[in-house]
């Protein structure tokens, strides 16, 4: 194996009396192994204990500011095309995720940008009115006082479907000043431990407040031990492993879990010209192509609007002609069996359906050879929401008013997250307020759907907020000490 890479980021153990599982990854002719970190039972609890008595004796009496700062330069620096960090990051993502180098690195920029210094202060502005409750007892609109207290030990469970995902967890437990422990994904096990010994260059004694490691999900030892310690677990995955790691929480531990959804797009008539078509086509092709839609994001059922132009079918054809651009710059990683034959029959269903239409009104049409790296199927009639076959699968839906696509995805409300919108503002408004009674919890424009912004509400819940508690002084509390102030006599 040509690479090996540690994994992981462990204040307060010793290097040499850490285990390693080593793990090789292979894309594009190369090879990287990984060395991912197995703690013991006792190593997992020594790690809990020093993540934790930093966070109290060290993180509590951070100015906020300070974290954004720390934050912002460990950003900077893996912004930076020459550091070290993220020349690593170029050279071995790609191999170790499948995705290629190209989608890697805007992906890596993309994700990065987020986290410099005025992101982070919107991030803190959209949950708190005044972020200084972080800091200590801040006035209360209703009288008294208040402030907010990250948990001492936050336990981050990631998924591994998106390079860089775990960052944004991180930085929010960072910015409520919790103590992180944060569990990698083996797909992709590498940015954040990266991105953790970026902020302990820039800020050492922020660097002890956190640590990034691994185990095997199921086996217990340091896994019981993780997620009996913690006060918060933060969980993302399937459905299934959310409710068996959920199951494994006490009772009194604050468990945040993010589960699998379905994105969707929807294409008004007004923007069906001939001069917006084209772009619009390629924007939906850049939201399919990132990442293959294995983030939550990713659209996977598109609904276009007749009456405009632009034919729904020829949109279709758009869509088609720019994923074939698209793949030759951004090539589709290869497919493992499981998802090679989930395609297939995602392609099957919809031939059978062409096959029993017999050609007429109504039926669906495919774009697109089996051997290409992407499909698209046009579907005549309107349909409720579905899934594709991901990597690079659309279905394109027809509707004769967007009007009525709300009732086509609130089956599936459980599920629903992300709608990319290309309408006119009045229509948008509207069509938004019916989709949000539906369950969707994220609007926003055609070729952003994968690049959420700073400060987003995750699933529609916030992202700070829910991790904090807070402790308020009653005014009654406030104007009774009053009484025994020395100058009060």
């Amino acid at each position: 194996m040509s690479t090996v890479e540690e994994a992981g980021h462990l204040p307060g153990l010793a290097a040499e009396t850490i285990g390693r599982r080593i793990v090789a990854h292979r894309a594009w002719g190369e090879t990287v192994a990984v060395a991912l970190p197995e703690l013991g039972g006792d190593q997992a609890r020594a790690l809990c204990d020093h993540i934790r008595a930093r966070a109290r004796d060290t993180l509590r009496g951070m100015e906020t500011a300070r974290i954004v700062a720390a934050i912002d330069r460990a950003s900077a620096c893996l912004l930076d095309r020459t550091h070290p960090l993220r020349r690593k990051a170029e050279a071995l993502l790609p191999v170790v995720t499948g995705y290629d180098r190209e989608t890697v690195r805007l992906g890596l920029t993309s994700t990065l940008k987020t986290f410099r210094r005025p992101q982070l202060l919107r991030f803190l502005a959209e949950d708190f009115s005044n972020p200084g409750m972080l800091d200590g007892f801040q006035p209360a609109v209703k009288g008294g006082l208040v402030r907010a207290r990250g948990p001492d030990l936050l336990l981050h469970v990631w998924a591994g479907n998106v390079p860089a995902l775990p960052l944004w967890s991180l930085v929010s437990g960072l910015l409520v000043k919790a103590g992180t422990v944060g569990k990698l994904a083996s797909a992709e096990p590498l940015t954040a431990g990266w991105f953790a010994q970026a902020i302990a260059e820039a800020d050492p004694a922020l660097g002890e407040c956190l640590a990034v490691t691994w185990w095997k999900g199921g086996e217990g030892g340091a896994e019981a031990v993780f997620l009996t310690q913690a006060e918060c677990v933060m969980a993302y995955g399937g459905n299934d492993t959310l409710a068996a790691l959920r199951a494994k929480v006490p009772i009194t531990t604050r468990f945040l879990p993010h589960g699998h959804r379905i994105g969707f797009a929807m294409v008004a008539r007004e923007a069906l010209d001939s001069r917006r078509t084209g772009p619009l086509a390629r924007l939906v092709a850049q939201d399919i192509v990132r990442y293959e839609q294995q983030g939550c994001y990713a659209p996977q059922m598109l609904f276009v609007e007749r009456g405009g132009p632009t034919a729904p079918d020829e949109f279709a054809r758009h869509l088609a002609h720019a994923l074939a651009a698209l793949a030759s710059r951004h090539p589709r990683r290869r497919l493992d069996p499981g998802e090679a034959a989930a395609l297939a029959a995602w392609r099957s269903a919809h031939e059978m359906r062409a096959l029993d239409s017999d050609g007429r009104s109504g039926g669906a049409t495919l774009l697109g050879d089996p051997t290409d790296p992407w499909s698209v199927v046009l579907l005549d009639d309107a349909v409720t929401l579905g899934p594709s076959g991901l990597n690079r699968s659309v279905t394109v839906v027809t509707v004769d008013d967007l009007a009525t696509v709300p009732a086509l995805v609130a089956p599936h409300r459980a599920y629903l997250q992300t709608a990319g919108i290309a309408a006119a503002p009045a229509r948008l408004v509207a069509i938004a307020d019916d989709l949000a009674g539906s369950g969707v919890t994220r609007i926003t424009a055609l070729g952003r759907m994968t690049a959420p912004e700073a400060g987003w509400h995750h699933d529609g819940r916030f992202s700070l907020l829910d991790l904090v508690t807070v402790t308020e002084i009653e005014a009654s509390a406030e104007a009774a000490a009053e009484g025994f102030a020395p100058y009060a006599e």
